[in-house]
């Protein structure tokens, strides 16, 4: 028997917000957080528009010098998780400090301290490079620094599964205390790579938007003018909890995660297989380990990235997995407001439907101006709509061939 696992806590950075409160009235405003970059000159980039945090004061949360010491997606883990921690009201103590883990992926770690120190090298010289270069740039010192911070001694690991990491970090930590290898995990993602080699990169590959004289329109999900997904950084945390565990301590409840599943495509490397049949099968799994009905589901947060290829194929796969109940489900794509957060959507768009379910209210899918015919589902279009749901699944897909899907739903006795 698998034990229950429920959501006690959540803290976020996002481009919409410095925290989930923020992120929450935003995404239900309708609001954009897309914008000009500014943290590197992108005058001569083909795309020069992201969604980056504004106005996070770091200082908040991590001393003046410990700041230099870590590269951004470090900083906004360590902010997220001190949220989370402090919105569960969980406390960590010695006697059961060894059943309480963290499990925080990353899709490209510390880009920017690598651009930077290798420009140091470059310039000035080995010698003139930081002695903090690796540690910052490691994938796993999100968790590493998130675990000394609090001090979990717990399972600790970093998944790196691409734009699907921060999913698969929950869903990995759902496993762990599910199978009683953990009590308590803090769970999520984190990313910080609008940085001119991530940009430049991206656009290589023609899948960037390059709609710059409109950043808030450039991210238009399952719109038939989509022309690429736009960068962005933050990070979403959670607390995940055993029901038990939860329970004794008194502990708010926000949902319940009722499933994981995840597959490979095994197909290419950055385009999804026609009818995206390996999507389809990730829902399967994950249906089957909710051990629910597909007509069971109530709205999905789409992974919906504003790419051709994407959207079309994701609605194709949640058609075949869901027959005719696809008509009557709730779609929406968040990232037309928040941008794609890399290996931190997943669990930022998981915190998003936490709050669907604890507040009845649907995001929207905002930008969606001229519908796709390929793309014929209801996308909850410009504006938030109320609905009681009690079941809620979350879809991200990533470059690998990866698939992650996670089930959520309104906590019960």
């Amino acid at each position: 028997m698998k034990r229950r696992v429920v959501i006690t806590g959540l803290g976020a950075v996002t481009p919409l917000g410095n925290s989930v409160m923020d992120t929450w009235s935003g995404l239900c405003a309708g609001k954009s957080g897309i914008g000009t970059i500014t943290k590197f000159d992108a005058s001569d980039f083909a795309t020069r528009i992201a969604g980056e945090l504004k106005g996070f004061d770091p200082l908040m949360y991590i001393g003046k010098k410990e700041l230099r010491r870590l590269d951004d997606f470090i900083i906004y883990s360590l902010a997220s998780s001190e949220m989370a921690v402090a919105d569960s009201e969980l406390t960590i103590t010695d006697p059961r400090a060894d059943r309480v883990g963290v499990v925080i992926g990353s899709a490209i770690g510390g880009l920017a301290t690598i651009e930077k120190e290798k420009t140091i090298l470059l310039n000035r010289g080995a010698r003139k490079v930081s002695p903090f270069t690796i540690p910052s740039a490691l994938a796993n010192l999100a968790a590493g620094h998130v675990s000394i911070r609090f001090g979990a001694k717990g399972p600790i690991s970093c998944p790196v599964t691409a734009c699907a990491s921060g999913t698969t970090a929950i869903g990995e930590a759902f496993r762990l205390i599910a199978s009683n290898y953990a009590d308590v995990i803090i769970a999520g993602g984190a990313d910080a790579a609008i940085t001119p080699l991530a940009v430049a990169g991206f656009n290589a590959m023609n899948a960037l938007s390059r709609r710059n004289d409109e950043p808030q329109k450039a991210s238009r999900p399952f719109d038939l003018g989509r022309d690429g997904f736009v960068i962005s950084e933050g990070c979403g945390i959670l607390i995940l909890e055993a029901l038990d565990t939860a329970r004794k301590r008194g502990a708010k409840i926000y949902a319940e995660i009722l499933g994981y599943g995840t597959t490979s495509d095994a197909f290419h490397l950055a385009v999804p297989p026609p009818g995206h049949e390996g999507a389809v099968r990730c829902m399967h799994a994950a249906l089957q380990d909710a051990g629910i009905d597909s007509s069971e589901i109530d709205y999905i947060n789409a992974h919906g990235t504003s790419t051709p290829l994407n959207d079309q194929f994701e609605t194709e796969a949640i058609k075949t997995a869901f027959g005719s109940h696809s008509r009557r489900l709730a779609v929406s794509s968040t990232k037309s407001m928040t941008g794609h957060l890399l290996g931190a959507t997943g669990s930022v768009e998981a915190i998003i439907t936490t709050k669907a379910l604890e507040t009845g209210i649907l995001p929207p899918t905002i930008n969606l101006d001229q519908p796709d015919p390929a793309c014929d589902l209801d996308y909850v279009p410009h504006l938030a709509r109320q609905c009681d749901i009690r079941i809620a699944m979350s879809n991200t897909f990533g470059f690998g061939s990866v698939n992650a899907t996670i089930i959520l739903g309104k906590y019960s006795e």
